[in-house]
């Protein structure tokens, strides 16, 4: 099944790297205009550029994608570079594992910023966007398997995973009139830069995992521009889970 995005202009928050940028690249070679952002300006420039050079039509946007007036200057810039927004993906988020009872305000408070005030917020300008333009549009956020599953040391984290589910499922109401679906995916164990500085992180989670390896951005770019395209247009208000069946069993990586 191929995905054409010919015509479309999207927005990836969190994509210097890892699975966003792989969402970026292959958004791209299929044809699709696309703002990618990143908080590290460094990693902005390079992953735009590299992109430019092979398809094309990347812009790269370094900025917090939590802050509110930052998120209205991506979409501006959609629009002024590529003339409309139809896609956002709210990609960006942070991990602060810790133990529950030493847990500081501080580090709850910033996970919830940027992974629900990130995506809440991002959503909603988009969605204005698109709604102005009365053309319809999509809409996805990235939750995890640990909005599914209790995973040690995660609790904020998982927590906010799983209300972007449920923002997901909420925002059928307004959004389906402007012709706007909206969905989340939840990736598994993922080897991406980040994982990889863990030396046994490949062979724990191939361990446990019943399909035999962690996934791959490929696995969960493949995911997410199906629930972007136009193959899913009727698809809105869920969930779908990219974890090689991890969740099915749930076996702790911190096991013996």
């Amino acid at each position: 099944m191929s995905l054409n995005f010919k015509g479309h202009v999207a927005i990836v928050t969190g994509a210097g790297q890892g699975i966003g940028l792989e969402i970026c690249r292959e958004l791209a070679a299929n044809g699709c205009s696309v703002i990618l952002n990143d908080v590290d300006a460094t990693l902005t420039q390079e992953a735009s550029v590299a992109i430019n050079e092979k398809y094309g039509s990347c812009y790269g946007l370094a900025g917090d994608a939590a802050d509110i007036e930052f998120i209205q200057q991506m979409v501006d810039t959609a629009v002024l570079k590529f003339g409309k927004l139809t896609i956002a993906i709210a990609n960006a988020g942070i991990t602060l594992f810790g133990d529950f009872f030493e847990y500081k305000p501080d580090a709850f408070f910033k996970v919830l910023h940027t992974n629900l005030g990130g995506s809440f917020f991002l959503a909603q300008a988009a969605a204005k966007q698109m709604q102005q333009q009365q053309s319809g549009g999509s809409i996805l956020f990235m939750s995890s398997v640990t909005g599914h599953q209790a995973h040690k040391n995660l609790a904020a984290y998982g927590m906010t995973k799983a209300a972007l589910e449920m923002l997901a499922k909420n925002l059928v109401i307004e959004l389906s009139p402007c012709n706007i679906n909206v969905n989340a995916i939840a990736p598994g164990a993922t080897m991406t830069e980040r994982t990889a500085e863990d030396k046994d992180y490949a062979k724990t989670w191939s361990h446990i995992t019943p399909m035999g390896r962690p996934a791959y951005p490929s696995d969960i770019a493949n995911a997410a521009l199906f629930m972007i395209s136009e193959k899913s247009r009727h698809i809105t208000g869920q969930s779908l889970v990219i974890d090689g069946g991890w969740t099915s069993i749930s076996p702790s990586p911190y096991e013996d």
